[in-house]
């Protein structure tokens, strides 16, 4: 909605009473320059420049964008920069309460303020994919006569949630999730700045890394979690916000998880080794505090990966299909829903039958090369397309097993070092016991 009466009104009581809003809100970038993040969204002559004034002039304006991204990583607040550095008229709508009268209104308002004071018009649509296709073709004649435009923020991959026609005159911009060093900077700045706490209260190591944890990449939770501590610690007369305080004032306990110390890895074989030793509940409960600790979520999917074919292997090859299939998924959707996908390929695996015949097999063969077991390829065996193989002798005598009932040729393939030697590979609670033999232990 444009500005009014009301709305001026709000901002000024915000300005004189800073705690009547929250603190995610007061702590909103003023310019493109204090945003946190997005620095490959924001280099001189980017979209997101352009649109708050820097460089007009020529032949190119500038062009609609839209944002896509998970919740909390600044969709929103670059829209309030623009809004609030731009020389243009600035209106927002929600997808989820506008509809096509709406947008209607707003497309109007821009033509008539184009022709009538050259005041060009900045849309800005949140949530754009619960617009319906007729809702989304309404936008198409403003976007491409560029009556207004268009922000459009969304938390769905656009390619599936907007029509082609609406995404081929825009520019799509990919944001990208805030890192701890992102989320640790705003914090702190929060801590000091006059919008924020003013220094009212510190932050210990122990306490921050908490909030870390707690946030998961997201710059809106952060500030609301760091606003209720900072609350409670001043309820108390305190000056800094203990780790005991926020627990407290979030309703969640701190786990005792260094993700670049022994914790990380002890948890993470305490989790592999509960799914070799088939304990579906054990498993379930280190994979929960991995993600609870905020590990990433693509070193657990890769443990599982290597747990599909170390520890079950041959006994159920789906397994490993099971795991990559995981991984994929994870590294597309992410954290909280990613939780879902992991906790089934962790099921999966735990509850599998179990071999480690991959596992024993190579380390076995590994273990005769660098032994030096490594002797000269049978004769018969050897390349024999190329001109002069034969009379080498390369290839003679060779049996092709396709030409032989049940497609076994019992033929020397081992090098002369390692013929012969006999390396079964046992395998627990499978059907076979030795499901890998030298051909003449057959």
């Amino acid at each position: 909605m444009e500005p009014d009466l009301f709305t001026a009104a709000a901002e000024d009581r915000q300005e004189k009473d800073p705690a009547g809003s929250p603190l995610a809100v007061r702590m909103r970038p003023r310019t493109l320059d204090e945003v946190v993040g997005q620095q490959h969204l924001l280099k001189p002559g980017s979209p997101l420049r352009r649109l708050v004034g820097e460089g007009e002039g020529g032949p190119a304006g500038p062009s609609s964008v839209f944002l896509w991204g998970p919740p909390g990583i600044g969709k929103t607040t670059l829209a309030y920069v623009v809004s609030q550095a731009t020389n243009k008229r600035f209106v927002e709508l929600s997808a989820i309460t506008a509809g096509v009268k709406e947008v209607r209104a707003v497309i109007d308002g821009a033509r008539r303020a184009s022709g009538g004071f050259g005041k060009e018009t900045v849309l800005f649509l949140d949530e754009i994919h619960r617009f319906s296709k007729a809702q989304q073709d309404s936008l198409l004649p403003a976007v491409e006569n560029r009556w207004v435009t268009l922000i459009a923020a969304t938390t769905e991959n656009p390619y599936f949630s907007v029509i082609s026609p609406l995404l081929s005159r825009s520019l799509l911009l990919t944001l990208e999730p805030l890192t701890d060093d992102d989320l640790r900077g705003l914090m702190r700045r929060a801590l000091t700045d006059a919008r924020g706490l003013a220094g009212a209260v510190t932050l210990p190591e122990d306490t921050e890394g908490h909030l870390l944890r707690i946030a998961g990449g997201d710059a809106r939770r952060a500030l609301t979690a760091l606003e209720a501590g900072a609350g409670s610690a001043l309820a108390k007369g305190e000056k800094e916000i203990t780790l005991r305080t926020l627990e407290e004032s979030v309703d969640r306990a701190a786990v005792k998880y260094d993700r670049a110390g022994d914790q990380h890895y002890d948890v993470a074989s305490a989790l592999i080794k509960s799914i070799r030793g088939s304990d579906v509940d054990a498993a379930l409960h280190y994979l929960a505090r991995m993600i609870e600790a905020g590990e990433d979520p693509r070193f657990i999917a890769r443990r599982l990966m290597i747990s599909a074919s170390e520890d079950i292997g041959l006994a159920d090859p789906t397994a490993l299909q099971t795991a990559v299939a995981a991984a994929q998924a994870v590294a597309m959707i992410g954290f909280p829903e990613a939780r879902i996908t992991l906790s089934q390929a962790t099921i999966a695996l735990a509850l599998a039958p179990k071999s480690n015949a991959a596992y024993t097999a190579i380390d076995a063969a590994l273990a005769d090369v660098r032994a030096g077991k490594a002797g000269p390829v049978p004769p018969h065996l050897r390349d024999s397309h190329y001109k002069g193989a034969q009379k080498l002798g390369h290839g003679q005598g060779y049996q092709y097993p396709h030409d032989l009932p049940g497609g076994i040729a019992a033929q020397q393939y081992a090098p002369d070092e390692v013929h012969g030697a006999p390396r079964p590979v046992r395998c627990s609670r499978f059907t076979s016991t030795n499901i890998w033999r030298p051909w003449n232990a057959r």
